[in-house]
């Protein structure tokens, strides 16, 4: 099927501007890497200073072309830029790839960037960059990068979409077990967005894993449109995102003049749809390695050989560090491996299978591995030992992972103790084979985190959000009016009464909370407008006359809610890709800990569930020191109502804020909420 990055990523013919004989420039590069990567189509280098440019016949000007290039590559300096973008559109072509960073020092109004983008806008010119490094299209031998590169063989297996462009080349060509399919650098995405590389890469056949270096969507809906598409396709997508602190968003800016977005929903976007979030770009490697040549994990934990005891207790702490879960084996298993280790070795998982040495010892080591990896609580197996010397890998290591998944049919990696070395060939060899090579511990360990939470997306059940009728009407101001708005919607609010003069302040039963309903207050208990526990009428009326003296009349009376835990559930609408729900426990700890979890509304309770399980205090609902466990269900279902409340409401809020809800050991009760139309 066509695709509209076809004369970009695929092209009959491609043109050079600039093409030249001098060392590493890029006119050199641009037409180099063409020939290197063995590109089938026509070649056109474009300069008058050369008849012949590295073996090629050279054209002087564009018109000079015999035909039409679909596909013109920009090696000149922005002061000739503009130029030649018009030359290329008067000669037919089709798409561009353009590196430079578009600025000139004594430009003109409007700038050198807003003129381009306005020529490529209407001859409706596919374009990559500006301000990248260009692409490689490795499976089509479309090497279209302007910078020295390493060798690529096709097809490879990973598409890498990058946003920085030493993001995509200090990644490809640093790492050899990385076998790219098709890298980008799309730069200020003057044209081609993110969203529409990632499509493409999404439709060729050998794409098994895809890294996205993101610093903002954009075009958030054909975004979330192409992460929807890989959830279908179950083609795992690992991303960085810049931007999540207030300094980085700001360089983003700077950088490619776009909006970095709100993280949270960056966070809430990418557990919506599995994508699998990395934080440097060895986790990006390491975890793309992983997805890529292992086949796919099943249920269980991890299983790890070791020849040292002290690394064997090492990756049990760095395994709990990243909650990577270690298999459990049962007695079956550990019958066997009693059989056959040395009886001074204990029969545990991670296990230490070498002692006293000798003849039988690599058999010994081989199937122990073997015999972990047939137990049905290991998802995945791991060779965890040192490298030789020089950085070498002992070839009997190997052996080790080939018996383990002969045995067992499961995936299996061997894994530095330390950072090892790319230099032996077999390291290549073997991760290309099917057992991956890694170094590093804990960056192994971060993968197969991914690899287990990939798996655990996978299986989730896609239930319908439960349904809510909405209130007819303008949504208006104030607690009282949010309480109102979820208790028609059904949510638990406690109920209260609204009072304007002490003749009002009065109560059914005690004990009762007095609080401000003044405009304008958001955070009514830093000015002493929150009174708790009035226990009389006559308390209650003392009350009200000293706070309506320093806050006004307007004030609301609630009975107390009982005991229980304080959660919050909050909304707020993200620029690019709309409503985004937070849940995270409330109270004083709502500013102080920032314990939260973000996901796109609606959604189900099993998923509130997992999201609350993620958060650091979830111990707390479980009940501590003679307290009972608060019902957790409760709050789920509440929260699952109040994210189809969000939807519904779309961008008709800006925010909703309910802090606290009280989890009960039965139930829980919103007490205190907020909305801003």
């Amino acid at each position: 099927m066509a695709h509209r990055l076809d004369p970009l990523l695929r092209p009959e013919s491609v043109a050079v501007v600039g093409a030249s004989e001098n060392n590493d420039s890029m006119g050199e590069w641009s037409l180099r890497n063409l020939l290197k990567g063995g590109y089938e189509g026509t070649i056109y280098p474009v300069n008058p200073k050369y008849d012949e440019v590295q073996g090629v016949k050279c054209y002087a000007y564009l018109a000079d072309l015999p035909a039409p290039p679909d596909l013109v590559i920009f090696a000149v300096s922005d002061r000739w830029l503009e130029k030649v973008l018009d030359d290329a559109i008067d000669a037919g072509a089709r798409a561009a790839v353009i590196m430079s960073t578009m600025y000139l020092d004594d430009d003109v109004t409007p700038p050198l960037r807003e003129r381009v983008a306005k020529k490529i806008h209407d001859a409706g010119l596919v374009v990559c960059g500006a301000n990248g490094m260009g692409f490689y299209n490795v499976r089509d031998h479309v090497w279209a990068c302007g910078f020295d590169s390493s060798d690529h063989e096709a097809p490879g297996n990973v598409a890498l979409i990058s946003h920085s462009g030493s993001g995509m080349s200090g990644l490809i060509d640093s790492e050899e077990r990385l076998r790219v399919n098709v890298a980008v650098s799309t730069g200020n995405e003057l044209d081609a967005t993110m969203d529409e590389y990632l499509d493409f890469v999404l439709d060729l056949p050998e794409t098994k894993a895809v890294g996205l270096f993101i610093e903002t969507a954009r075009n958030p809906d054909g975004f979330r449109a192409a992460l929807e598409k890989a959830a279908r396709k179950e083609i795992p997508v690992v991303a960085i995102k810049v931007g999540r602190t207030e300094k980085s968003a700001e360089l983003a800016v700077s950088h490619s003049g776009a909006i970095a977005g709100d993280d949270a929903a960056y966070e809430a976007l990418f557990d919506h749809y599995g994508v699998q979030r990395v934080h440097d770009m060895d986790e990006l490697a390491t975890t793309l390695i992983l997805f890529a040549e292992l086949p796919r994990v099943g249920e269980g934990g991890l299983a790890t050989l070791h020849d040292s005891g002290g690394e064997r207790q090492l990756i049990i702490d760095l395994a709990d560090e990243a909650a990577v879960p270690l298999t459990e084996l049962s007695a079956v298993t550990v019958n066997e491996l009693e059989g056959i280790l040395d009886p001074e070795l204990p029969a545990v998982n991670p296990l230490d299978a070498w002692s006293r040495g000798g003849p039988d010892s690599a058999n010994q080591m081989a199937n122990s591995l073997a015999a972990m990896m047939r137990d049905p609580g290991t998802a995945i197996g791991a060779v965890v030992q040192d490298r030789a010397p020089y950085g070498k890998v002992y070839r009997i290591y190997l052996e080790y992972m080939r018996r383990g998944r002969e045995a067992s049919g499961k995936p299996v990696a061997l894994v530095a103790a330390r950072q090892g070395t790319g230099h032996d060939e077999v390291v290549a060899e073997s991760t290309a084979a099917g057992y991956p090579i890694l170094d590093s511990v804990p960056l192994f360990l971060r993968g197969v985190r991914a690899l287990f939470d990939y798996r655990d997306f996978l299986a989730r059940e896609n239930a319908a959000p439960p349904g809510v009728d909405l209130p007819s009407g303008a949504i208006e101001p104030g607690e009282a009016a949010a309480l109102r708005l979820l208790a028609d919607c059904g949510l638990p609010v406690v109920p209260v009464t609204i009072v304007s003069d002490e003749s009002d302040a009065v109560a059914d039963d005690f004990p009762v909370v007095l609080k401000t309903a003044a405009p304008g207050i958001l955070h009514k208990s830093d000015v002493g407008g929150v009174i708790l526990d009035i226990e009389s009428e006559d308390e209650l009326r003392a009350c009200y006359r000293d706070m309506a003296e320093r806050l006004g009349p307007a004030a609301l009376i609630a009975p107390m809610a009982g005991d229980g835990v304080e959660m919050m559930l909050g909304a707020r609408l993200d620029p690019q890709f709309g409503p985004v729900v937070l849940i995270g426990f409330g109270g004083v700890y709502a500013e102080t800990l920032r314990d939260v979890a973000f996901a796109l509304p609606p959604f189900t309770a099993e998923h509130a569930r997992r999201c609350v399980d993620r958060l650091q205090l979830r111990p707390m609902l479980d009940g501590k020191r003679g307290r009972q466990p608060s019902d957790v269900d409760a709050f789920c279902d509440v929260a699952a109502r109040f994210s189809t409340v969000v939807d519904a409401l779309g961008d008709s809020i800006h925010e909703m804020d309910i802090n606290p809800i009280i989890v009960h050991e039965k139930g829980c009760t919103i007490v205190d909420a907020l909305v801003v139309a």
